[in-house]
């Protein structure tokens, strides 16, 4: 009789495993194709780009011909995976140019924002990972950053001030490698944590506050005192 009600049992379970089969192969695609991103993302931020499509498949838990079927390779899905992470939101662009609000507060309210999105494991994982073994899959974002973040910030910044526009390469240059200065500190924070394995604070937006604060009582003085430099240094005009 044991022997029955085990084989009962083994029966049972036999059956809702297929149960679960039929289940998982009849998910609707997008439900599908989104599993798959998911997964893929965890993939890529804990063990980074390399391996066979065969193995990622294994440790998505899908067929290699699942795979491909909604991504025909493997460059396919990382673009995929790319997309959902590093999502830009628009209103950033906005808040940058809002001169109705005091260059402080737009500055500590657009990191703030932009740090709960960016110091994720998944973010930061992934973009390191990315400029270690996939040349060129971050220049579009980082020339989005430049265009769209750190060259508005320092047009607003020299018009909070009343500083003029830059002239020149060495200007601009200048205004970028400052900018940059603010940005990689906040990107820093997630690198300690997600790489390092390091503690950080708890309060990011008191420590952005502090960081946004530090900057912008260096950095017009910085400007400032570049500017005059910049105009010794050019010959005299020829009469």
């Amino acid at each position: 009789m044991p022997r029955k009600v085990r084989a009962v049992e083994t029966a049972s379970g036999n059956e809702v495993h297929d149960n679960e089969k039929v289940v998982t192969r009849r998910l609707a695609p997008e439900v599908r194709e989104r599993q798959i991103v998911l997964k893929a993302v965890d993939h890529f931020a804990t063990h980074g780009f390399s391996g066979s499509t065969r193995e990622l498949a294994r440790q998505l838990g899908v067929t290699q011909p699942l795979l491909y079927r909604y991504f025909p390779s493997k460059e396919a899905l990382i673009d995929r995976v790319y997309e959902e992470v590093y999502q830009w939101d628009t209103s950033w662009e906005k808040l940058i140019k809002d001169r109705s609000v005091p260059i402080q507060a737009r500055m500590v309210r657009f990191y703030s924002s932009y740090a709960v999105v960016i110091l994720r494991r998944e973010w930061i994982r992934i973009f390191i990972f990315a400029g270690l073994t996939r040349e060129g899959i971050n220049s579009k974002y980082l020339a989005r950053l430049r265009e769209r973040v750190f060259l508005p910030v320092m047009a607003e910044i020299r018009s909070a001030y009343d500083l003029p526009a830059p002239t020149g390469a060495r200007q601009r240059e200048i205004d970028l490698e400052l900018i940059w200065s603010l940005h990689a500190s906040i990107f820093y924070l997630g690198v300690r944590k997600w790489i390092y394995g390091l503690p950080v604070t708890d309060d990011i937006e008191d420590h952005i506050a502090r960081q946004v604060d530090a900057f912008l009582n260096g950095v017009p003085a910085a400007l400032e005192h570049a500017s005059k430099e910049s105009a010794r240094s050019k010959p005299p005009s020829k009469a």
